[in-house]
């Protein structure tokens, strides 16, 4: 029961990150800020990645949020 508390604590921890890395990102997609968001959208495309190799997210639901990220901050002119 410990570790089972312990690693929830942790994966949501990293939940909470990726939640605000991916608002970041498309806030500054949203505004129109290209640079800012090819640098958020960096950090939270590695993130993603992390994610995945700890076990925190499946590949294909890192894959898609990547994915749609890189779809929004292309939208940008």
């Amino acid at each position: 029961m410990r570790n089972s508390a312990r690693k929830q604590l942790h994966n949501r921890s990293i939940q909470s990150r990726l939640r605000k890395l991916e608002k970041v990102s498309r806030q500054a997609a949203a505004d129109g800020k290209k640079a800012d968001g090819a640098t958020a959208l960096k950090a939270a495309l590695s993130a993603l990645d992390k994610a995945v190799k700890s076990g925190v997210l499946h590949r294909a639901t890192a894959n898609r949020k990547k994915s749609r990220l890189t779809l929004a901050l292309n939208r940008v002119k």
